[in-house]
């Protein structure tokens, strides 16, 4: 059975290495990897009182994961700037309360660098920020300059279809 309305004869899942970043309007450069999304929604587990033997569940509140952002470190501030509106070393009256809080969509790309899968991201802001890692002069490694994003949610971009080209 075809898993692919537009080209029927393709059969083999998307690859996870080509994909892009965009907050404030424009990509973010660099970025090397983006941790899963993910929800859990609580189980409420109850019994009625006329059925002893069997516990009924319903669903609870669910919570959405925090994501995480890699890139190697450059001179590009993207990372730093969003970090420094969450917590300023000059004091929590430089924090931005109007702008710490922004929306990203994460593009899925096919091997032809066509987007195919998006999902925005809703109301993100920095829990953890990494701007150096170890530093260690016996690896040979890229440093690796992290932040952590906490969000209250995120929804496939239906606007985006499947590609016409195979």
């Amino acid at each position: 059975m075809a898993q692919f309305n537009v080209n029927t004869e393709r059969f083999d899942p998307y690859k996870n290495f080509k994909f892009k970043v965009r907050w404030d309007g424009k990509y973010v450069a660099g970025i090397s990897k983006v941790s899963g999304l993910m929800r859990t929604t609580e189980v409420i587990t109850h019994r009625e009182g006329g059925d002893p033997s069997t516990v009924r569940k319903s669903p609870g509140q669910t919570v959405y994961h925090p994501i995480t952002l890699e890139r190697g470190v450059t001179h590009d501030p993207e990372f730093e700037k969003w970090a420094n509106m969450v917590h300023n070393f000059k004091g929590d009256s430089l924090m931005s309360l109007k702008n710490f809080r922004k929306n990203i969509t994460i593009e899925l790309l096919n091997e032809q660098g066509t987007t195919v899968i998006a999902y925005n991201v809703f109301r993100c802001w920095i829990s953890e920020y990494q701007a150096l890692p170890e530093l260690n002069a016996g690896e040979n490694i890229v440093a690796i300059e992290r932040i952590t994003l906490e969000n209250e949610g995120w929804e496939r971009d239906e606007g985006v279809q499947e590609p016409t080209e195979s």
